[in-house]
């Protein structure tokens, strides 16, 4: 059986199941659409991350720079409904593709946001659509947990659908002993990096720039814009990102039998002999899971332990915010606050006693007053 047969073959056409999807995925959509407008917050109201007396100062500071978070709110909401419907006809036409198994356990993958987000410093504007700050499972994101962040699945695993094609195209131009046929998921890794590395170091430094969130603290080494509201952390974030990308892409990678590494996983395990496409997606879930725990999460941890993130950025870019800062770096650099430490800040933050104090007055530093 040829490639080009068993990419796009259906594996099941019935109709009942193609209409039961269907009305599955309405009733879900109506659902999280209530549920954002019951539980959706927006700004700074809450009091764990509120700051109750914005200096004139910390508003001047950010004047004028771009403000794209209330853009960003409109575009999730373009998302859920063209991307679902999207979703729904392409599951009609093809039901149980992997391609679509691999977009939901993508859309999957924001459990682990708040985790990703503490422990990379990333801090997202309260001009999204968010969940309660107080809610347990979010609490744990430094200042607020967006909607926005069903989205990453367009990014995390766009550069598979991209770098497979371009795989394929490398194997029919090389001879059957080649380095591409003989290695073709150590072939297909590394083109999803680079791929995978540009991608996300376009988008992450648009949207920092634009102040839809920021990286409050990183290492000097191996970023860009150090020091500025905008900094970006470039080896660090878009290389460990890019190992999402490469567990989806190796997912959805079909050998010669014409089955994917995620169904010969599943079969290998044997999970849910009965239920190949379910097993399929859990594991594509765990393997994205995985990835994003042990490399990402493991790499930013590391770093955050061994308290390598010592650039703060100046100005902090949202003034009715409290300053996160969960390791002493913006008050030695001289900002005012009011601060606030977070959760999770003793030994997994590489300080058994919490957030460091200094004695005496702030020196002026290079975030102090005047000085943003």
């Amino acid at each position: 059986m040829t490639e080009q047969q068993t990419d796009l073959k259906p594996v099941d056409t019935g109709r009942r199941t193609a209409v039961a999807f269907t009305v599955l995925w309405w009733v879900l959509a109506i659902g999280v659409l209530v549920f954002v407008g019951v539980h959706a917050k927006l700004g700074a109201n809450e009091a764990r991350i509120a700051n109750p007396q914005p200096s004139e100062e910390a508003w001047r500071a950010v004047e004028g720079l771009p403000n794209w978070a209330p853009m960003c709110n409109i575009w999730t909401l373009v998302m859920m409904i063209v991307g679902g419907a999207a979703f729904v006809y392409g599951w009609r036409k093809h039901p149980r593709h992997p391609y679509l198994l691999l977009v939901l356990a993508g859309t999957a993958l924001p459990w682990l946001d708040p985790q990703a987000d503490w422990v990379s410093y990333s801090v997202f504007s309260p001009d999204l659509w968010h969940f309660p700050v107080d809610w347990p499972w979010v609490s744990v994101s430094p200042l607020v947990e967006p909607f926005v962040c069903i989205a990453y699945a367009s990014v995390l695993i766009v550069p598979a659908f991209v770098a497979i094609p371009l795989l394929r195209k490398l194997q029919g131009r090389r001879p059957l002993d080649s380095f591409v046929w003989r290695h073709p998921l150590i072939t297909l890794s590394a083109i999803t990096f680079v791929i995978g590395f540009a991608l996300d170091a376009v988008v992450e430094i648009v949207c920092i720039s634009k102040r839809v969130y920021a990286y409050s603290q990183v290492p000097e080494f191996g970023s860009i814009f150090v020091g500025q509201y905008n900094q970006f952390p470039l080896l660090w974030e878009s290389g460990l990102a890019t190992s999402m990308m490469i567990a989806a892409s190796i997912m959805v990678y079909r050998d010669d039998t014409g089955r994917t590494q995620a169904e010969k996983l599943a079969q290998r395990v044997r999970l849910l002999p009965t239920r190949p496409a379910l097993a399929s997606f859990l594991v594509m879930f765990m393997a994205l899971s995985l990835s994003y725990l042990a490399v990402y999460g493991g790499g930013f941890l590391f770093i955050r332990a061994a308290k390598l993130s010592t650039s703060v950025a100046c100005p902090w870019p949202f003034p009715e915010t409290k300053v996160y800062d969960p390791q002493g770096f913006y008050e030695k650099a001289g900002h005012p606050g009011p601060f606030f430490e977070g959760k999770w800040n003793t030994w997994l933050s590489g300080q058994p006693d919490g957030r460091p104090t200094l004695d005496g007055p702030v020196g002026a530093g290079r975030c102090g007053p005047g000085r943003d």
